[in-house]
């Protein structure tokens, strides 16, 4: 497939629709965020997870690996979250917050180990449509290490030409951005901001 042109103010659903089929066919792709360009996949394809970890050169056992979920009740399948913890996710969501949950018992099996995951819902209407149109959220890394950000993660013009081949799709939703997600542990006793990133945390 060649890239696929989206807007995040008129979504094309037909287009959406091959995207979607993409990720149910264990395929990869790369999308816009709030933040920066991501590489995803469908959280229920170990094979397409795998591919992913490869691609980014990191061991799914130790990094942590984050979901991109549509709303907060899609939160609270995969992840338990008391109501302190509720009231700041809403507050701040959508946006550029990557929180770190309690994982529940629903996470895929990739997961099973891990008693925590990272949940992110951006403020980007392409991929917030996406994961609802195909009924799960997607896993998310961005597309290289944050001090390696050159142009060629920004346009999404080049960044099909370096990585196009390496994945089944690239969606240009516009330019990048080089500031990543604020990260916000949520798992102890009061919440703690363990990255500076994007965003002002209410």
């Amino acid at each position: 497939m060649a890239l696929l042109k989206l807007y995040e103010e008129n979504t094309n659903l037909r287009a959406l629709s091959k995207v979607v089929e993409v990720l149910r066919n264990g395929g990869i792709i790369i999308y816009p965020t709030d933040t920066v360009y991501a590489i995803g996949c469908n959280i229920f394809h170990p094979r397409a997870v795998e591919k992913i970890c490869k691609f980014r050169g990191i061991d799914p056992n130790k990094s942590n690996l984050s979901l991109i979920c549509y709303d907060l009740s899609n939160i609270s399948e995969y992840a338990k979250v008391d109501n302190d913890t509720f009231k700041l996710l809403r507050r701040n969501l959508p946006g550029p917050f990557t929180f770190i949950l309690n994982g529940s018992s629903n996470l895929p099996r990739l997961f099973k180990n891990r008693k925590e995951v990272g949940i992110r819902i951006p403020d980007n209407n392409i991929v917030r449509k996406l994961v609802e149109e195909l009924g799960n959220p997607i896993l998310t890394a961005s597309i290289c290490e944050l001090d390696q950000m050159s142009e060629f993660e920004i346009d999404p013009e080049l960044i099909d030409e370096k990585y196009g081949h390496l994945v089944d799709l690239v969606i240009d939703g516009g330019f990048g951005g080089k500031i990543a997600s604020t990260v916000v542990d949520c798992t102890g006793e009061e919440a703690k901001i363990v990255r500076e990133g994007l965003g002002e945390l209410k």
